[in-house]
């Protein structure tokens, strides 16, 4: 209601000029260097883009206003290109808002405004006043009303009628924008959180353009008055990766590969070089070291036996052709059973970090152990799960599960007969009480050397049938 009052009162401004205004006519009129100046033809378009752009001409003269929304409320003119008032002359002098003045004529921005007031029946009313400029910004052609703090603008659109293109189902708004500029940034910010372990230089980047068309937009939208959304914009420096993220990057994955174990040393190491080439390619490399630094680099394991290169150089000397762990003439680095043990390197024994363990604590990891289990029976020689247990035999230091460890079962061969080892038998004497249950070893230390012998024989319980 206030709109329509003030453009009532505008019309009655103009009417008092002398020139009779029937206020329900469509009608462009405005006070042109404070000289009343009427349109004699007048339309609206709506492009493809959603731009409102309202044309009025008296043959001699026109005038076009452009807005980037078909939504009511206030435009600023000669900020942005996508608001802009455009008046061309009778001797075919464009003066637009977008068009700097000269600094003979003003140091101070000239900014007008455009105020789409109402909408109605594919119909815009509403109210304008600028100061457009030539191209060199030394004529001006003013529409800016009769005072400085005057409230009726400089001219008035009234009920103008849409006659190229529709008002799009969804209008797109400064709203909108700003809207989208905040989850843009949200996105931004998330791909350099502290959280991260590295910052992806392909998500920085594709979330860095998207929130520089997003501050575009907004800028296009809503305008840009004191410049904040360019310098947020020029601080993006084009989407360009940071030169100190990638440095960052490079550390923290340098420091991983040096603190690589067998089980991650591949992924560690691959990251390490992914970061050196980052570096290089976004900080460049001056001086050759991070590219002989990145050329150094082994990541590979070439057996795929689970044991990257890089480790199994085991005398030190940079050579991987001169370790040969089980003297079969393969090179560790080219072997997949590294001791030769029957089982392959990388489906012996590790913990939960995929790094190998040392079942029988002898100092060797399973892979490089040819008696996994120190039961004094190579690994090789030891298959199945005699006791049922659920441990393989060649990791399992008391195969037959009779309570006495494998070592001190083998010297006595087969006491009973029966074909069956002790070590694999788990009634030695074939008396049919097991093993286990004669007092074999008192003390539980695997060892029978403390094993009951009740008849005082010489020969203890679990070797004597009798």
């Amino acid at each position: 209601m206030k709109r329509l009052a003030i453009l009532l009162i505008t019309v009655l401004t103009f009417a008092s000029c002398g020139d009779e205004v029937e206020f329900n006519s469509p009608s462009i009129q405005g006070n042109k260097n404070y000289v009343l100046w009427k349109a004699e033809f007048f339309n609206a378009a709506i492009d493809a883009n959603g731009f409102l752009t309202i044309t009025g001409g008296n043959n001699i003269e026109t005038l076009m206003l452009k807005i980037p929304s078909v939504a009511v409320g206030s435009y600023t003119l000669g900020d942005v290109d996508s608001m802009e008032a455009r008046f061309i002359g009778a001797d075919g002098t464009v003066y637009s808002t977008n068009n700097r003045p000269d600094p003979s004529l003003t140091i101070y921005p000239e900014y007008g405004e455009i105020n789409l007031d109402q909408i109605l029946n594919n119909t815009f009313t509403g109210t304008f006043r600028f100061n457009a400029y030539d191209e060199d910004g030394l004529r001006v052609v003013n529409f800016s009303g009769t005072t400085e703090n005057d409230p009726v603008n400089g001219g008035i659109f009234y009920r103008v009628p849409l006659t190229s293109g529709s008002i799009p189902s969804t209008v797109y708004t400064c709203d909108d924008a700003e809207e989208q500029v905040d989850l843009a940034q949200a996105a931004f910010d998330a791909t350099t959180s502290v959280d991260l372990t590295y910052v992806s230089s392909a998500d920085y980047l594709a979330a860095c353009q998207v929130l520089s068309q997003a501050l575009q937009t907004q800028r296009t939208y809503c305008g840009d008055l004191d410049g904040t959304l360019q310098d947020r914009i020029d601080a993006l420096n084009d989407c360009i990766f940071p030169c100190e993220i990638a440095e960052e990057n490079r550390a923290t994955a340098e420091a991983a590969e040096e603190n690589a174990t067998i089980g991650n040393y591949v992924l560690a190491c691959l990251d390490y070089q992914l970061y050196l080439q980052e570096q290089i390619d976004f900080c460049g490399d001056p001086d050759g070291s991070l590219q002989v630094e990145l050329d150094g680099l082994n990541c590979a394991d070439d057996d795929g036996d689970g044991v990257p290169n890089a480790f199994e150089d085991f005398d030190g000397d940079g050579m991987f052709d001169d370790d040969d762990t089980d003297m079969d003439g393969t090179p560790n680095y080219l072997d997949d059973d590294d001791d030769g043990d029957g089982i392959l390197t990388i489906n012996e024994a590790k913990d939960a970090d995929g790094n190998p363990i040392d079942t029988d604590g002898d100092g060797d990891v399973d892979y490089l152990d040819t008696d996994d289990d120190g039961d004094s029976i190579l690994t090789q020689n030891e298959s199945g799960d005699t006791d049922n247990d659920g441990i393989l035999n060649y990791l399992d230091n008391d195969d037959d599960g009779d309570g006495l460890f494998t070592q001190f079962e083998t010297a006595a061969g087969d006491t009973d007969m029966d074909g069956a080892l002790n070590y694999l038998d788990d009634d030695d004497d074939g008396d049919g009480l097991l093993t286990i249950n004669e007092n074999a070893d008192p003390n539980m230390d695997g060892n029978p050397s403390d094993a009951v012998d009740t008849d005082m024989d010489g020969v203890p319980d679990y070797l004597d049938n009798i």
